[in-house]
């Protein structure tokens, strides 16, 4: 009989902890994914053991040093554009996430494949930056802002950028460039 309770119990255990697994497409505050804001660039294998880690090199040669780390699925499209805090530091954690990649989606279901209306109709918009050739939408709730091409804009607001830009001007089919989310 305690063998039959003891195999249920440790069932159990290993269920609940199956089923505590974080979704690999999650974002939320402080995680993408299996990735947080406290991995260090020495441990992205063990957070993306599926997938390419590309280091991207600087531009300036005499560095030697890898600024951005690209994240690519088995079939070479990149999922993540990672920054780290130190880029020449391994034990450095991530600075920013870039998401390229449509199947990552915060709780509310917004990802890079939706519009500038459905974040309205989601999250409180912080503030909205008019930049030379794109808008950015910050989302505080979640530590992200969203980059919208100019192209997505009436023609009277694409080539000023010092127009300060509010969110009725902004079309609700206006799409999502890429959105990233900011950490430390």
């Amino acid at each position: 009989m305690r063998k039959i309770i003891l195999s249920i119990i440790t069932i159990a255990a290993i269920a609940s902890s199956c089923s505590n697994q974080p979704d690999p497409f999650q974002i939320s505050k402080n995680r993408v994914g299996l990735l947080t804001d406290t991995t260090q660039v020495a441990n992205l294998a063990m957070a993306f053991p599926n997938d390419t880690i590309v280091k991207l090199a600087t531009t300036e040669a005499y560095m030697r040093a890898y600024s951005d780390i690209e994240i690519r699925d088995k079939t070479g499209n990149t999922l993540l554009v990672l920054s780290p805090k130190q880029i020449t530091d391994s034990t450095a954690v991530i600075s920013t996430v870039k998401v390229m990649d449509s199947r990552y989606k915060t709780p509310e279901g917004i990802s890079v494949a939706s519009t500038f209306g459905e974040i309205q109709k989601k999250y409180t918009i912080s503030s909205i930056q008019n930049t030379i050739k794109n808008v950015v939408i910050f989302v505080d709730d979640i530590q992200a802002f969203f980059t919208i091409d100019k192209k997505e804009l009436p023609a009277s607001l694409q080539f000023d950028s010092n127009t300060q830009i509010e969110a009725i001007q902004i079309p609700e089919t206006a799409k999502i460039k890429y959105f990233m989310l900011g950490w430390h």
